[in-house]
């Protein structure tokens, strides 16, 4: 899946640069902020002003801020998002917290989003590298047991399944976000 930060915007690409330029495995557990820099730059931009043309700006905000791992800031934009968008964010926050029941309550609220076929299809592929993980994506994309799936790879630092659930939260952030962030046509 390619990911071209310049998709976003001069100012967005700079901040993605500051790590890995969204190439970050984000932790299965939040930690707290990952970059202090990020951090003072995100807090002093607003989401309008980031993302100018997109269709979510404040989906996309949530996402970088989940990015760079300011569970609060993330959970506070995305929890003042009615949208699908703001849902899904929320919904992958909770399962970043642990709390696999409260990440299933806002799964059910996002319904059949539209980035699930890719994501399908990135899961497929990133599986294959890890035969010895437990998942496997059905014909549709099943968040309630990617949640479960990532509860179990927790358990299990430095194995297959948490090396294919880091690969496929990093999918999944990506897909999401450019569906927020991406400017409207």
């Amino acid at each position: 899946m390619g990911f071209e930060l310049q998709a976003y915007g001069e100012t967005v690409a700079r901040l993605l640069e500051l790590e890995e330029g969204g190439e970050r495995l984000m932790p299965l557990v939040a930690e707290g902020p990952s970059n202090d820099e990020a951090y003072r730059l995100l807090k002093a931009a607003p989401a309008k002003d980031l993302f100018p043309k997109s269709a979510h700006p404040r989906g996309a905000l949530a996402g970088l801020w989940l990015y760079f791992s300011c569970f609060e800031e993330a959970h506070e934009t995305a929890q003042d998002d009615p949208s699908p968008e703001g849902s899904f964010w929320h919904a992958i926050l909770h399962r970043q917290e642990p709390d696999s029941g409260n990440s299933a309550y806002w799964f059910r609220r996002v319904g059949a989003h539209a980035v699930f076929p890719a994501l399908v299809e990135e899961t497929s592929r990133i599986v294959k590298k890890y035969p010895e993980a437990e998942f496997r994506p059905s014909v549709r994309w099943d968040p309630f047991g990617f949640v479960l799936f990532c509860e179990r790879a927790r358990q299990q630092p430095g194995s297959p399944s948490e090396a294919a659930a880091l690969e496929i939260q990093r999918a999944e952030w990506r897909l999401l976000f450019d569906y927020c962030a991406r400017p409207k046509k």
